[in-house]
């Protein structure tokens, strides 16, 4: 017998995921803020920094008596997610974050499209595919202002294909490594990855007190709090409530867009991620008939 969240539960539990997100996205708000000073590869790298410290201390994972393949996994897990960031925040550092965030969830949406294999899921499909022509301004383009600009986008697609590569990665690395322990030595990796290209592009603004207290902050917002409230979401609402409350992360991401850095979206855009987060909510309540996904929360890019 399915045991079914209480009502109580449940509305607490979606309390949990969309403060979540507001923390994520407000913790991307501050890092925009930040380039000026260090730039995105230098702000990826803090914030893997910062969030391999929390992980590795809550987790203190073993690192002997793993087998091989654990660490192939844990080494690829670390690597995507350090290229996943990186392309993020590039996209980040041209266009604003909404869009950015809108295009990276393709990515996530694209497997569960191709997972549902029904024909509904080519119908979603289709709706995004409307949302990104609108935010792009191929369609109902409003102005010289209302394009985003290319390498950006390709940027924030990169990072959602690298989101699949994560998804995929991470229940792989799960069942591999107790707990959190896989990915706190893949949050450790992505680090180790990212520094040597910090050091070459920030150099010693990275050492700023200021700096180093500001990342510690947006690695707080956009990985640790968000993952604490989402793993406390889970044991309240099922994996298709949670994951129909995640895609309404571009929505809240372009308000903080507007309300943090004073970043104007045109009415075309606004209706392009309208419809992207109304494909993604579409594709899992028609994933319903299915078997449960098993939803897990993550270090997401944004």
């Amino acid at each position: 017998m399915i045991r079914r969240p209480r009502p109580s539960q449940a509305a607490t539990g979606a309390l949990f995921v969309l403060a979540g997100l507001v923390c994520q996205e407000l913790g991307a708000s501050i890092a925009v803020t930040l380039f000026p000073q260090v730039g995105p590869i230098g702000m990826v790298t803090l914030r893997l920094v910062f969030a391999a410290l929390i992980l590795l201390a809550v987790a203190r994972p073993a690192l002997r008596g793993h087998p091989r393949s654990a660490w192939g996994s844990a080494v690829g897990f670390g690597v995507v997610l350090a290229a996943m960031n990186v392309c993020f925040y590039l996209a980040l550092d041209r266009i604003p974050l909404g869009p950015a965030v809108t295009l990276e969830i393709l990515g996530p949406l694209a497997l569960s499209v191709i997972a549902g294999r029904r024909w509904t899921s080519a119908l979603w499909a289709g709706v995004a595919l409307v949302g990104v022509l609108l935010l792009g301004g191929v369609l109902l383009h409003s102005g010289p202002t209302a394009a985003l600009d290319p390498l950006g986008v390709v940027l924030a697609l990169a990072a959602g294909a690298l989101w699949i590569g994560y998804i995929l990665l991470s229940a792989r690395t799960g069942t591999e490594f107790p707990g959190l322990n896989g990915l706190a030595i893949a949050a450790a990796i992505g680090a180790l990855v990212t520094i040597p290209l910090a050091a070459t592009t920030a150099g010693t603004a990275l050492f700023d007190p200021v700096i180093l207290l500001l990342g510690l902050g947006v690695a707080a917002l956009s990985s640790a709090v968000p993952y604490a409230l989402e793993f406390v979401a889970l044991r309240r609402l099922s994996a298709a409530t949670f994951s129909i409350l995640l895609a309404s992360a571009p929505a809240i991401a372009a308000i903080a867009g507007l309300l943090v850095l004073g970043q104007q979206l045109t009415t075309p855009q606004w209706f392009g991620i309208a419809c992207v987060v109304g494909a993604g909510i579409g594709a899992v309540l028609s994933a319903r008939r299915g078997p449960a996904p098993e939803v897990q929360p993550s270090i997401a890019p944004s």
